[in-house]
């Protein structure tokens, strides 16, 4: 009995062992074909570092103005009996705006001339006698002061008429109505605003150690959000004769001739003084930045051969930044001419990872974009 149940044992312990083998033999196969394993290469569009010739730019943000600009209002209080524009109209220099009421003025008019007509005809009969010797010269100088005192009073009535005709100062855009027909009209009440439109200026400064390469008759170019990929091209004019105690700038103005009037005053705008001279750059895609709190990196693509297999890989490196022109940024260290880096596709990579290269999508990459308008 006890011979069976060893012999029985001995069977089971070797079922055992003939099973862990075959399971430590799968376990191994298993392993090896996990070490040997490669995860297919990630799809990257990439491109070559570029060694460019950008024209040298100091760049700030500006204001646009009008060469002319007023909210024009009354000098004299007065109720609006006449309204002579539209919201949004050109209009030229001279042309009526709002005529106040001048009835009471009109009537004081007449009066005044009347005057003036009575001192005249005394002056004139004055002068005949003075000539005759019928009287004295001072009766004379009597009568010729009073037609010039008459006369100055309804000058001023005739002056104060036409301040209640109220014109267009210069030629431009008029703005929205404030006023309505019928309304008193305080003096300094705002009645619409008229803007010169063309040309304008753009107001903007740099700081004091940039002053040495300004001055007039450079390039400047301007862009906005209004109207994205148009650059607006004009020329510095002005250069403030003193520097911003507190910030240590220098005020600049450039002037625009804004023939389409599609700059605004008020508007904020990008600008960018062109000097010059022109700076050598290695320039890359604005899309193969990878911004991070610790520093800008690109990925670099670089041959790696194993087993006599060549296949592509990427590299994190560190870089630092420049000027941007369109949708290129200058790379001022990390980089250097003829280096691919990837373009598209950055946020599924990391060192050393497998990639191919597939740029047949890919847009092009222009220095100068002009986006159609959406």
């Amino acid at each position: 009995m006890n011979r069976k149940l060893i012999i029985g044992i001995v069977i089971v312990l070797g079922v055992l062992g003939a099973l862990a083998a075959v399971k430590t033999l799968q376990i191994k196969t298993i392993i090896g074909s996990a070490a040997l394993f490669a995860p297919p290469p990630e799809t990257i569009a990439s491109a070559v570092v570029q060694a460019e010739t950008w024209p040298d730019m100091l760049t700030a943000i500006g204001t646009v103005n009008a060469a002319q600009g007023v909210i024009v209002s009354p000098e004299i209080a007065g109720t609006a009996s006449e309204i002579a524009f539209e919201s949004g109209a050109v209009v030229r220099q001279g042309d009526l705006l709002v005529k106040l009421d001048t009835s009471s003025e009109q009537a004081q008019l007449q009066a005044a001339e009347a005057q003036v007509e009575l001192a005249q005809a005394n002056a004139d009969r004055t002068q005949r006698l003075h000539a005759d010797n019928t009287v004295s010269q001072s009766e004379l100088d009597s009568a010729m002061a009073t037609l010039k005192v008459n006369q100055a009073n309804a000058n001023v009535i005739r002056a104060t008429i036409d301040k209640k005709t109220i014109r267009a100062p210069f030629a431009g855009r008029l703005g929205i109505r404030l006023v309505n027909l019928g309304e008193q009209l305080e003096v300094g009440k705002g009645i619409v605003s008229l803007q010169s439109l063309t040309p304008v200026y753009v107001d903007f400064s740099l700081p004091q150690q940039d002053l040495a390469q300004l001055q007039t008759g450079l390039v400047v170019q301007v862009t906005s959000d209004s109207y994205p990929g148009t650059n607006f091209t004009g020329e510095l004019t002005a250069i403030n004769p003193d520097l911003n105690a507190t910030t240590r700038s220098v005020q600049l103005r450039a002037k625009f001739a804004n023939a389409e009037q599609l700059l605004r005053p008020g508007m904020f705008v990008r600008v960018a003084v062109v000097l010059p001279q022109a700076q050598p750059v290695l320039a890359v895609p604005r899309t193969a930045i990878l911004s991070a709190p610790y520093g800008d990196a690109v990925y670099v693509v670089e041959p790696q051969t194993a087993n006599g297999v060549t296949n592509l890989t990427v590299q994190q490196k560190f870089i630092r930044t420049g000027r941007v022109r369109g949708n290129f940024v200058s790379i001022e260290s990390g980089l250097k001419a003829g280096d691919r880096v990837v373009s598209a596709g950055l946020f599924k990579l990391h060192n050393g990872v497998s990639v191919q290269e597939n740029n047949a999508d890919t847009p092009d990459i222009l220095t100068a974009p002009n986006p159609p308008n959406s």
